[in-house]
């Protein structure tokens, strides 16, 4: 009978190990002044991180529009795109972004974009990155 008692954990018990927090990788995001005439706030902004050696598409992305420029954002393993390709699941990583006008995600001619490589995903580390670059 346990009923008011407090209760402990007998010694015997097995201490279970810490769950293993999620990879985060913090993104500071910034457009080069030179290339600001070339936006519309209305754009769309694709923050991701894809693997260096895996598969092609994101394994954490977020969505914004260019008129929340500069931001900061946090990518971790709740946006991956498929459950089998997580953020964690790869110690280096790419980390990009890029402006479309068309709103689509893959890359377009004209897009603007910044990259930023290798990236270890374990150590929750700070990118600051800055969209500088044209896509051809």
């Amino acid at each position: 009978d346990y009923e008011g008692r407090p209760f402990s954990r007998p010694s015997s018990a097995r201490a279970f190990p810490p769950v293993a927090s999620l990879a985060t990788i913090t993104v500071n995001v910034a457009l080069d002044p030179q290339l600001a005439t070339r936006v519309n706030g209305n754009d769309t902004l694709f923050i991701f991180a894809r693997a260096l050696d895996g598969p092609p598409m994101p394994l954490a992305i977020q969505k914004r529009t260019a008129d929340e420029l500069p931001l900061m954002v946090t990518l971790d393993d709740s946006m991956n795109m498929l459950p089998a390709f997580k953020l964690s699941s790869f110690p280096v990583v790419s980390v990009g972004a890029r402006i479309s006008r068309t709103g689509n995600a893959s890359a377009s001619v004209g897009d603007l974009q910044g990259i930023v490589s290798p990236v270890n995903t374990s150590q929750g580390q700070t990118v600051n990155l800055v969209i500088k670059d044209v896509v051809e």
